[in-house]
């Protein structure tokens, strides 16, 4: 029983198979139930300062999860059930999750935050150098489609590739780029977006790079139909550098841990939990 709420031998039951198909490892019977516990807790702490997704919430994390494995989230639900485990079980997990990131980040904003300063000296430490800085830059990009319905023939894929293609060899600036796709029927080019290489993935990035000034990128098909980027501007930044992301996000990370571990215990320590 926490706070009058029972954990039941079923409840443990899902939360084993559950984890073993998530570690594929066997945990304790008394692992299981501090997670269940520590569920039960943060999903009540959160309520108690307004923090509680409506069940829809729910539902649409449990889908972009399905969506991160390139399921379905019916497709999940088999999947979960073939192995003996309710989608509630899965569904009781995220919504802890869910609710307690967001109540910790709230409650301890300022205590989480990560100076540069740290950041500099972090990146020192690890032998960070010019030669990094130098690496990272300012990419003002426009991303551009050739819009496709859902579904198309293999025919018309390659014919719409072809056309990127054509486009890429006569693209030369980004107002070629603006003349060219606002003229086109189904085409459509966005606003201009600007990135540094800390906020670019690798692959992305090195396409970027190896991408003359005014350029597309190499077409790419995706649900929108063709995509690729117009290249607008590259300039080296030392403002950020994907070496300066990294480690303040390990910065970060490590202060969350430390404040949630302790919240929660804090937490543990107020609440009534009877096991029988």
């Amino acid at each position: 029983m926490v706070n009058g709420d029972p954990i039941t031998d079923f409840d443990v039951e899902q939360r084993t198979k559950l984890d073993f198909l998530s570690t594929h490892k066997a945990s304790s019977r008394q692992e299981v139930l501090n997670e269940l516990i520590e569920q039960k807790l943060k999903i009540k702490e959160a309520k108690k300062f307004g923090v509680d997704p409506s069940g829809s919430d729910i539902d649409q994390a449990y889908s972009e999860m399905s969506s991160r494995m390139h399921i379905t989230a019916d497709q999940l639900s088999k999947s979960l059930e073939a192995q003996g485990i309710r989608p509630e079980t899965l569904k009781a997990r995220i919504k802890s999750d869910m609710v307690w990131t967001s109540l910790v980040r709230g409650r301890y904003k300022e205590r989480l935050q990560v100076g540069e300063k740290d950041v500099d000296a972090a990146v020192k430490a690890e032998g960070g150098d010019a030669a990094q800085q130098a690496d990272a830059f300012q990419y003002s990009m426009q991303p551009v489609v050739l819009i496709m319905p859902r579904g198309s023939s293999p025919a018309l894929i390659e014919a719409k590739h072809k056309e990127a293609e054509s486009l890429r060899s006569r693209v030369q600036s980004c107002d070629e780029a603006n003349s060219y796709f606002k003229s086109l029927p189904n085409a459509a080019i966005r606003d201009t977006v600007v990135k540094t290489s800390a906020d670019i993935p690798p692959t992305l990035r090195k396409m970027l790079d190896d991408t003359p000034i005014g350029h597309l990128t190499p077409p790419e098909v995706t649900k929108q139909g063709i995509e690729m980027v117009v290249l607008c501007g590259r300039k080296p930044t030392t403002v950020d550098t994907p070496k300066k992301k990294e480690m303040r996000d390990k910065l970060y990370a490590k202060k969350y841990e430390t404040t949630s571990n302790n919240y929660l215990q804090e937490v543990r320590k107020e609440a009534m939990i009877e096991y029988r």
